[in-house]
């Protein structure tokens, strides 16, 4: 199929919308939009990813202090997960777009993966809480974004975000401390 028969079938499958359709009134300048969408969508991808090494770290947890590390690091990726839909809804509140594939996530990710056979559980436990300060780091960047736009309702949920991972970065760090 040429790309313009493949372009034009995206388009019959989709009952003719194009991504004007996907805009929502608000009183929120075009660009301040996209300004916002892209921060939320390095949000989200940060936030899955996260919530993936989290999940690993959670399931591949081992040691004396299994029991405890293995809840702590479920409670945390409960947490970071609830954070993903609210972050999506919310550029799309806004008019935006938000990610839509794992790819999409790898594209916009700032935080790495992390693909070890093993790791210890010190170093789990030390490398999510490095993740967690680089993301507090982050969502001040995407408050001053949100705040120079004026959007008020981004930045309220940016600060309760900032202070969940304020206190994730607590616990992790007291966690490993002397150990």
């Amino acid at each position: 199929m040429k790309t313009s028969e493949s372009t034009h079938s995206r388009v019959q499958e989709t009952n003719g919308r194009t991504p004007e359709d996907l805009k929502t009134p608000t009183d929120l300048t075009r660009s301040g939009v996209e300004a916002i969408a892209a921060a939320l969508r390095e949000l989200l991808a940060d936030a899955f990813t996260l919530y993936v090494k989290t999940k690993n770290f959670h399931w591949h947890m081992s040691g004396s202090h299994f029991r405890d590390y293995h809840l702590l690091l479920d409670e945390h990726g409960e947490q970071i997960f609830s954070m993903t839909d609210v972050i999506a809804e919310r550029a799309r509140k806004i008019g935006g777009t938000t990610i839509r594939s794992i790819g999409d996530i790898a594209r916009h990710q700032q935080l790495k993966d992390n693909d070890e056979e093993f790791v210890s559980p010190k170093d789990m436990l030390a490398e999510l809480c490095a993740d967690n300060q680089s993301l507090t780091r982050s969502l001040r960047a995407k408050h001053k974004i949100c705040e120079e736009q004026n959007d008020v309702a981004t930045t309220s949920l940016i600060e309760v975000w900032i202070d969940e991972t304020e206190r994730r970065t607590w616990f992790l760090s007291e966690t490993i401390r002397n150990y």
